[in-house]
């Protein structure tokens, strides 16, 4: 979600017509009053702060709220251009500043490079177990540092078993997060890769243990 505070109505019109047109959430407000309301119900993830505002200006508000403890990045939207007004912005906690009038492409590119700057990167989880390392991200498998060469069914198998270590799965939760639920059941598919991926593992591949009756699991140990 973005909140726009921008007490201009055809600015404020464009703007959020341009953001949601390019798939983002967003609000927008003419007063500080109605902004603080919305705030008490929900979070934004980015801020657009107009700094002549009825009520009180943009940089008051910007103030209370790094005051108040609020990270989120902000925007200063203002006529003004001066060194010293942006310096002043800047210094009371905004992530950015861009003079009016602005182009809807310009906002957009500063929009997308303060959130880059500021959202964190979710790094994808890897597991390891004993010497065998999981990569999902590069859909990759390595024994002791060397990369395991998988079939596209091999690597998910061995990737449901490593996301639940140590837990059984039953055959058909195999089947059906590798090869869905219209999966035939009474055939051996499940058991010849498996049977396959120990082969390929080499010394890891005593990981994969056979819970007899019920299904598979990744162990502990080699």
């Amino acid at each position: 979600m973005i909140y726009l505070l921008e007490d201009d109505d055809s600015i404020r019109k464009l703007v959020l017509y341009t953001l949601e047109s390019q798939g983002y959430q967003a609000e927008g407000f003419s007063a500080p009053s109605a902004f603080w309301q919305a705030m008490r119900t929900q979070l934004p993830q980015l801020i657009l702060l107009d700094v002549m505002l009825p009520e009180e200006d943009g940089l008051t508000v910007l103030k209370k709220l790094r005051g108040s403890g609020h990270t989120m990045p902000v925007i200063l939207l203002t006529a003004k251009n001066t060194e010293y007004d942006r310096v002043l912005g800047l210094d009371q906690g905004a992530d950015d500043f861009i003079s009016k009038p602005f182009g809807m492409m310009e906002l957009l590119a500063r929009i997308r490079a303060v959130l880059r700057r500021t959202t964190p990167e979710k790094k994808t989880p890897e597991y390891c177990v004993g010497p065998l390392r999981v990569i999902p991200a590069q859909r990759q498998a390595q024994v002791n540092g060397q990369d395991i060469l998988l079939t596209h069914k091999e690597f998910d198998l061995l990737l449901c078993l490593a996301e639940q270590q140590g837990r059984v799965l039953t055959r058909d939760q195999l089947m059906d997060r590798v090869w869905g639920i219209e999966a035939d059941r009474e055939n051996r598919t499940l058991d010849v890769h498996i049977r396959t991926l120990r082969v390929k593992l080499g010394e890891a591949g005593s990981l994969i243990e056979t819970v007899r009756g019920i299904g598979y699991k990744m162990g502990a140990h080699a």
